[in-house]
């Protein structure tokens, strides 16, 4: 977008979901762009951080400051979106949401730093070198600038009930729980629960009430669906905000791995997130909302259709260059395509219908939930070490570096296929109130796996009326799906591809 009496230039890629009020027929850009000129017309010199301190939502910028020949750039203080940049030669400076393919010089911007460049000085040399970075921090934080303040503070390291008993020496059969029913401490964790039903709720549906239709019957909303308990949770939230009439896709991707099939007495395609994925749909189509269409999407990639876009995929995932991240970028890929066999129910059966191509130009993901409330594995090895006060140091370093994780790369693989990713537990109302929440309130060590880390989700799941998906364990997507060591058991995650 130009300004035709400023002659600035504003380039925008994100979405507006509090700080600003933007109608559902609004263009949020063309919005910010306006409260931009208006900000700089009152401060000339600060107006771009004056502005993006208001806002909430992901994105990734360049503006173009004419009169005084500063250009800025940034994206949000999560990194929900892609923002590149290749400086490698010394008269030119790229800024991209892709990489091309002429170079391995690009580097992903820290999410966390707003830049200001003064391409007005003599030589590009000096503009590189002069560039101002402005940082976010914590309220209170002697390193944050001023007009960078995070929407949410440090994660909380407050832990009564944990600290006040010692891991060794706890009877082990009180926290074996076959159910979420026979929990006996839910009158002490209902306004936690509650508290999150209300901060997801509120940040799904700004996350789809703007979206416009596309027509009656076309669904506007789809979930990558591994019947997990972060996305399945994320659904029937999700049934409660939108009108029952209106369709919702649910996309289960699944891969063909040569050595893991080599002799399989089934399907190839019946990978864990498979057979999870069609339980939390038939709990979604029993529990949640029996007259919706749920669209149950299977995705099947054989490993020829691997090998015709693993350099594609490849392309995209640059400046990330690891197995894991190909492993987890042909997941996200295929899945977010959304091409696929739509599933009916029969009796106990499941029929597989012609080719589906999915319509929703909006997904949702569970991203976010991990980091918050305790999923990974590392998060319980920290409690074996160390007790509550090692996991609390453990989550808190985790939601810090949200920012500098993957959900770059996750937004170029996504947006690649003309979908748009959207991540309700990103929100930073969620993440100020997860953040506030005591340590010993949203997981609990103490019971196995399955229940004990995301115990406040999993509670949540349950009183939702999840039963089955309130008990699921963590599983990444790349071994859910099967991407994982598709040509060799040797490979590494963390090797270079």
């Amino acid at each position: 977008m130009v300004d035709a009496e400023t002659g600035d230039i504003f380039c925008w890629n994100g979405e507006i979901f509090d700080g600003l009020d933007v109608c559902t027929s609004d263009n949020d850009g063309a919005l910010l762009f306006a409260h931009i000129l208006e900000a700089k017309r009152s401060d000339p010199n600060e107006f771009i951080l004056r502005a993006f301190s208001k806002i909430e939502g992901p994105y990734a910028f360049a503006y173009f400051d004419s009169q005084q020949r500063r250009l800025w750039f940034s994206r949000d203080y999560l990194g929900r979106r892609s923002l590149l940049m290749d400086k490698s030669s010394t008269s030119t400076l790229f800024i991209s949401s892709v990489a091309d393919s002429s170079g391995t010089a690009w580097s992903e911007l820290p999410a966390q730093l707003l830049y200001c460049m003064d391409l007005g000085l003599s030589t590009s040399a000096e503009s590189f070198s002069s560039c101002v970075e402005y940082v976010w921090g914590y309220s209170g934080d002697d390193d944050a600038n001023s007009h960078l303040t995070l929407p949410f503070g440090q994660v909380t390291l407050e832990s009564n009930d944990i600290d006040s008993v010692e891991p060794a020496t706890m009877d082990p059969a009180h926290y074996q729980l076959s159910s979420l029913s026979q929990f006996q401490h839910v009158s002490a964790w209902q306004s936690y629960i509650d508290g999150l039903d209300r901060e997801l709720s509120e940040s799904i549906r700004s996350r789809v009430m703007s979206i416009p239709s596309l027509g009656e019957g076309v669904p506007r909303v789809g979930i990558l669906f591994s019947g997990g308990v972060d996305c399945i949770v994320i659904a029937a939230l999700l049934a409660r905000i939108l009108p029952s009439s209106e369709p919702v896709e649910l996309f289960n991707v699944a891969f063909e791995n040569p050595r893991q099939t080599k002799n399989a007495q089934k399907s190839v395609y019946d990978v864990p997130d498979r057979k999870t994925g069609r339980d939390g749909w038939l709990e979604l189509c029993t529990k949640i909302d029996a007259q919706r269409d749920w669209r149950f999407v299977e995705v099947d990639v054989p490993y020829s259709l691997v090998l015709e876009y693993q350099a594609h995929i490849r392309q995209l995932l640059k400046p990330s260059t690891t197995v894991m991240d190909m492993s987890i970028g042909m997941a996200l890929w295929f899945a977010s395509r959304g091409v696929g066999s739509l599933v009916k129910r029969s009796g106990e059966c499941f029929e597989r219908q012609d080719e589906y191509c999915g319509a929703a130009r909006v997904l949702l993901l569970g991203m976010g939930a991990d980091e918050q409330l305790g999923g990974y594995s590392r998060h319980r090895s920290a409690w074996d070490r160390g007790g509550a006060h090692e996991l609390g140091q453990e989550i808190r370093l985790d939601v810090q570096r949200i920012a500098t994780r993957n959900l770059g790369r996750d937004d170029r693989i996504i947006s690649d296929n003309s979908k748009e990713s959207r991540y309700p537990f990103l929100a930073a109302s969620v993440v100020r109130y997860l953040s506030a929440v005591p340590l010993h309130r949203k997981m609990d060590m103490r019971y196995p796996r399955g229940i004990g880390e995301k115990l406040l989700l999993r509670l949540l799941a349950h009183q939702l009326g999840l039963t089955q998906a309130s008990m699921l364990a963590k599983r990444a997507i790349q071994f859910g799906a099967r991407t994982a060591k598709m040509e060799s058991s040797h490979t590494k995650g963390q090797d270079s591809l």
